[in-house]
């Protein structure tokens, strides 16, 4: 089998490039032939992977939860396997499917691990992402803290980036629907998730990326006062570190294939820590959409 290995040299502060020798080798373990290809951009990464997917038994690449978003857009259409080396700053994907972050450990999924076919989201019916779909509170940073600042600060320059822009949480009216059932509400925060971690947190642990469902979890702010305010940081609090297990009145749950959102216009939605669309949304799930090399092991 022929495997293409696709890095960006900023990836992992620069520790990609400098183990590529480490890497060759032990995907030489498994592949007969490994060509390794270094990216300029998102944009060079996606064509790069549309072209491998129809030369290539194998893609194998590095970097973030936003690299795994750019490759889920080259695979459109195609059904090439592929191996993921975790580089990011969060790594919520390979947190959600049991993938070591330490590169040897990750490599060594790959080589003895096998194929096992993951669900993923599909948005407005144009674009996949993997793990979440969010618009609100806190989903700026997802996309707007710089990568110089992530690189310096790690997880820790999100958070940064919270405290200087996003304490005042906006209010927005928000029609869920999902399998017949509709709930409008004045909502902080909308997420649909298909992942177990959302920014290194076990938001929806018990949640599965094989099971052709996904979860909604929706926090509600009625009141628009201090004490509201403070009402949406604790439900946040207590999404981030208890996931579904926390049972609060002001946060709604859904389960389902299939969701659509009504929203204002100008609402963005964060995809996979990328600039999403915006307004309203629909999002269903690609059920096995996605091979990838895992631990036979690993719950998913």
């Amino acid at each position: 089998m022929t495997c293409l290995f696709l890095y960006n040299p900023a990836s992992g502060r620069g520790r990609i490039g400098r183990r590529l020798p480490v890497i060759c080798r032990a995907l030489l373990q498994k592949f007969s032939h490994v060509d390794v290809v270094r990216t300029h951009d998102a944009d060079d990464l996606e064509s790069r992977v549309r072209d491998g997917a129809r030369r290539y038994d194998t893609i194998v690449f590095a970097g973030g939860d936003g690299t795994f978003y750019r490759v889920l857009q080259g695979l459109e259409g195609c059904d090439v396997p592929v191996g993921y080396l975790p580089a990011g700053t969060s790594n919520d994907v390979a947190r959600s499917l049991g993938i070591p972050r330490r590169l040897r450990g990750a490599l060594r999924t790959i080589v003895t691990g096998c194929e096992r076919r993951v669900d993923c989201l599909r948005l407005n019916s144009e674009r996949s992402c993997m793990y979440i779909a969010a618009a609100g509170a806190f989903t700026r940073a997802a996309y707007a803290t710089p990568q110089r600042r992530k690189r310096r600060l790690g997880i820790w320059a999100y958070a940064a980036e919270c405290l200087k822009h996003e304490m005042r949480f906006r209010v927005f009216p928000v029609r869920v629907t999902c399998d017949g059932r509709t709930c409008s509400v004045q909502a902080v925060l909308a997420m649909v998730l298909n992942g177990r971690y959302v920014a290194g947190f076990p938001a929806n642990r018990r949640a599965s990326m094989a099971d052709g469902l996904t979860e909604v979890a929706v926090i509600r702010r009625d009141a628009h006062t201090a004490f509201g305010r403070l009402r949406a940081y604790v439900s946040l609090a207590c999404l981030l570190l208890f996931g579904l297990r926390c049972r609060r009145k002001d946060i709604l749950f859904l389960r389902g294939q299939r969701f659509s959102f009504d929203t204002e216009p100008d609402v963005v939605w964060s995809s996979d820590g990328e600039r999403g669309p915006q307004g309203a949304l629909t999002a269903e799930v690609l059920p096995g959409r996605l091979r990838v090399f895992l631990s036979a092991r690993k719950k998913i």
